[in-house]
């Protein structure tokens, strides 16, 4: 019998551990899930949604609790934390009939044929989810392919498996037996996960495991969505608001100690406006202290492991032999727990591999250039990544035409990445597979299905 052991990464304290699911126990959870979706699907989608609904109170009750464990997992600071657990208590409901919405049948006339177009399930989906957004990145897999109609395994990330034990509990306590199946484990069960009798995988993660997810459903031609990892770009104009863009640089470089798929992780600035910029970074950067992210003033908590803080530290080792000055931070501090301070970089070189590979740690990257939107355009598509992107100029044309020119999936223009309701959170490039959310994204855990009929 294989287990995990689950570490509280601020104190290094054991807090459970966990039976990681074999191979027998993998098929049957598989097959549990088979044998319940026919039942599951022909209940139709506005039924599914308002039984999803109805764990809405139970997240509402427990969020506290769930909060608690989202910190002690992962490290996230405990106000934070409960934000995100109690959300779903107040938009689960709403979410759930969004889902229902976008697949409803349309009725389209063909002259002598009458047809609909119907979206019907893909049957059973592996759901394979991250630790930096424990609730969040989960429930935007399970609502969409659960009321869809799909029945769905579920295996959350190592890190955090009394979080996703929790969601499931909740979640099972208003759905049928065998509908949703919770296994635990590390890759390795990931993977037999991917590789077994499942007909789509919803996959947030890394670019790596997303490519392996993709060699591996190869042969079965099964589906995908995959939310992969960003490097994403910030460019800073000379006109810009400059207090506007450091505020904006600081807080998406280091919210969440920067374990973020789309935080800004190259910040290019505008060579005349550059040094002042700089000051701004730094002023706001000094705010962003870790500690104990159970103490309510704490913005930064550990990261989640000693293998991501180590990563980081290499990152910004190899920057500073390069010729990168270090104006803040950079130093991992002695004491317990994963912690990593607050980092401001700046002149980068573009040949760092802080500058071309995936952080997902709490360094503010700085970089300078000429100013134009031509090399401010070819910067920001200087990667293989196309998750997100920002641009801030006061000139609104400039800024449209550099957002149309960047490729990204989302791109804000003097502010961070905005949304509104129905529209999808899309990786574009090599940051994904497929579309989370919106019309477009729900409709991804379905297949469209034609009937015509002659009319009398």
């Amino acid at each position: 019998m294989k287990t995990l052991l689950d570490r509280d990464p601020a104190s290094g304290e054991a807090l459970a551990e966990i039976v990681s699911a074999g191979r027998d126990e993998l098929s049957q959870a598989v097959a549990r899930a088979r044998a319940a979706q026919p039942a599951w699907e022909a209940l139709g989608a506005p039924e599914r949604a308002r039984r999803l609904a109805e764990a809405s109170e139970s997240f509402t009750q427990r969020a506290d609790e769930l909060g608690l464990l989202i910190c002690r997992e992962m490290g996230k600071p405990l106000e934070s934390a409960r934000g995100e657990a109690g959300a779903y208590g107040r938009v689960l409901g709403e979410r759930a009939r969004e889902v229902a919405d976008a697949l409803a049948p349309e009725t389209l006339d063909g002259g002598e044929t009458e047809s609909m177009l119907v979206r019907v399930p893909h049957g059973v989906v592996a759901a394979v989810t991250p630790w930096n957004f424990p609730v969040a990145m989960p429930m935007s897999i399970l609502v969409p392919a659960l009321v869809a109609g799909n029945t769905v395994v579920f295996k959350p990330s190592e890190h955090v498996p009394l979080v996703g034990a929790l969601i499931a509990e909740v979640l099972q306590a208003v759905l049928p037996d065998g509908v949703l199946e919770l296994v635990q484990g590390g890759g390795d069960v990931g993977a037999a996960l991917v590789a077994s009798d499942v007909d789509m995988i919803g996959f947030v993660g890394s670019r790596e495991t997303g490519q392996a997810i993709m060699r591996s459903a190869s042969d079965g031609l099964k589906r995908l969505v995959l939310e992969l990892g960003g490097k994403d770009p910030l460019v800073v104009m000379a006109d810009a608001d400059l207090d506007a863009a450091a505020d904006a640089a600081v807080t998406h470089s280091l919210r969440n100690t920067g374990q973020v798929c789309c935080s800004l992780e190259r910040i290019y600035v505008a060579e005349l406006v550059a040094e002042r910029f700089e000051q701004l970074v730094l002023k706001r950067a000094k705010d962003w202290k870790h500690g104990d992210p159970t103490k309510k003033k704490t913005r930064m908590g550990p990261m989640v492991s000693e293998g991501q803080r180590a990563k980081v530290d290499e990152q910004v080792r190899d920057a500073r032999q390069r010729g990168a000055r270090v104006l803040m931070g950079g130093e991992i501090p002695a004491g317990p727990g994963n912690y990593y301070p607050a980092t401001v970089l700046a002149d980068v070189p573009t040949d760092a591999r802080i500058a071309l590979e995936e952080t997902f740690g709490p360094v503010v990257c700085l970089m300078r250039f000429d100013g134009s939107e031509a090399e401010g355009i070819r910067l920001a598509n200087d990667t293989p990544y196309g998750l997100g992107a920002n641009v801030y100029t006061q000139d609104r044309e400039r800024g449209l035409r550099m957002a149309g020119a960047i490729k990204a999936g989302q791109v804000g223009i003097n502010q961070y990445l905005g949304s509104a309701p129905g529209l999808p959170w899309v990786g574009a490039r090599q940051s994904g597979f497929g579309y989370l959310g919106g019309i477009e994204g729900h409709r991804q855990f379905t297949v469209p299905k034609s009937i015509s009929i002659k009319k009398a």
